[in-house]
């Protein structure tokens, strides 16, 4: 059993800002544990080549923008039409409005499973390295995880996890996967989505974390909202911050059985802006606009693994809208730095994964500018191959 720092704020709550607070004195560890502010002016921040928050760098489709813009009128208003985004949401996976919970961003879904389920000191089992805010904040709230590492490959082990989550039932308050992992970008397939949901103690709920399932085209890869419309106890997480370019808006929702929205939705903030709610259910309709930033960043994606493999540094065959890089022996941040000084920002250290470098997908103009510092930084070596591309 371990305890690891996050990597998005939350400070919701006295107990969030307390445990980031007693991480001032690392500043490595400050860095696991939030996406940090820029340091420095607008101009500054304006300038710099984007690459560390797996954010979508060509900001949200016309359609969306124009949906915002539309919903100005109501900034004034509390009780204002939200364009039915609840609904909207429902329809569009072909749930009812009851198994819905709107909330800012996915990350505020971690939040509240976590405080929902593992009060009492219950425990999180999940793999390691994954996304950490879920074990971040069961720190926040005196829990603990249950961390199963990475097979060799860096799949998820998940009859270890299953394992983990049935050896010690009574203190598991639920199971987390993110699929695609964050921080490698792999997924887990979907036999293994369906043994994990069928082989762990009946009852256990299962945070099944989708922030990144636009950007999958294997087809050893299957969403789980199905789990939901089976009534079983899965909570499927979903974000508007990455296809739809949201991600400062802070919108994102749950998806699982009535049941479980009821216990989750007291711990909700309800916090969602007008402005947010329309540009997501613009989104929800513009089908055209993401597969088309779909194609625009797994091809991008793609050629640039292929030109560091063919530049002798290996890197982990991704499904996400972003990749890892291995630094062959190198450590992560003072490579971030170097990067920094290049107008380019990259990454944050993932452990135990020191000696790779996450690096999200942005424009062709923008990953040119990544591999010519790439190349400034580290020298040539002998071509990779890399398994599955």
């Amino acid at each position: 059993m371990a305890r690891q720092v996050s990597r998005r704020k939350f400070f919701g709550s006295a107990a969030a800002t307390v445990g980031v607070l007693g991480l001032a004195k690392s500043p490595e560890l400050f860095a696991q544990a939030v996406t940090q502010r820029f340091g420095g002016n607008d101009a500054d921040y304006d300038r710099m080549v984007k690459l560390a928050s797996n954010e979508n760098n060509y900001g949200p489709p016309k359609a969306v923008m124009d949906a915002m813009q539309g919903a100005w009128k109501y900034a004034n208003r509390y009780g204002y039409p939200d364009g039915d985004i609840i609904e909207a949401i429902a329809a569009h996976h072909g749930v009812k409005p009851e198994n819905v919970l709107l909330t800012a961003g996915s990350g505020e879904v971690l939040q509240v499973v976590g405080t929902t389920f593992l009060s009492g000191g219950k425990k999180v089992v999940g793999a390691d390295p994954s996304y950490g805010s879920v074990y971040q904040h069961a720190t926040n709230i005196k829990a603990d995880a249950i961390k199963v590492p990475l097979r060799r490959d860096y799949s998820a082990d998940i009859p270890g996890m299953i394992k983990a989550a049935n050896d010690n039932a009574a203190q598991v308050g639920f199971f987390y996967l993110c699929n695609p992992n964050n921080p490698t970008g792999v997924i887990v397939p979907k036999t293994e989505v369906d043994a994990a949901v069928k082989g762990i103690p009946k009852g256990m709920p299962i945070l099944i974390d989708e922030a990144y399932h636009h950007f999958v085209d294997d087809p050893n890869y299957a969403e789980s909202v199905s789990y939901v419309k089976e009534g079983r106890p899965v909570i499927v997480a979903r974000t508007f911050s990455k296809i739809a370019a949201l991600a400062a808006m802070r919108i994102g929702y749950a998806l699982a059985p009535a049941e479980l929205i009821r216990q989750m939705r007291p711990y909700s903030m309800g916090s969602v802006n007008v402005l947010a709610k329309w540009g997501a259910v613009a989104s929800l309709k513009d089908t055209a606009g993401q597969a088309d930033v779909k194609k625009k960043i797994t091809d991008t994606r793609n050629k640039t693994q292929r030109e560091l493999e063919a530049y002798g540094y290996p890197t982990i065959p991704s499904q996400a809208n972003f990749f890892m890089v291995s630094l062959e022996g190198r450590t992560v941040q003072p490579v971030i730095q170097e990067f920094r000084e290049k107008g380019i920002l990259v990454g944050r250290p993932f452990p135990p994964m020191i000696n790779h470098l996450r690096v999200s997908v942005g424009t062709p103009d923008d990953m040119e500018k990544f591999l010519k510092g790439f190349k400034e930084i580290f020298p040539k070596k002998t071509a990779t191959t890399m398994a599955g591309r």
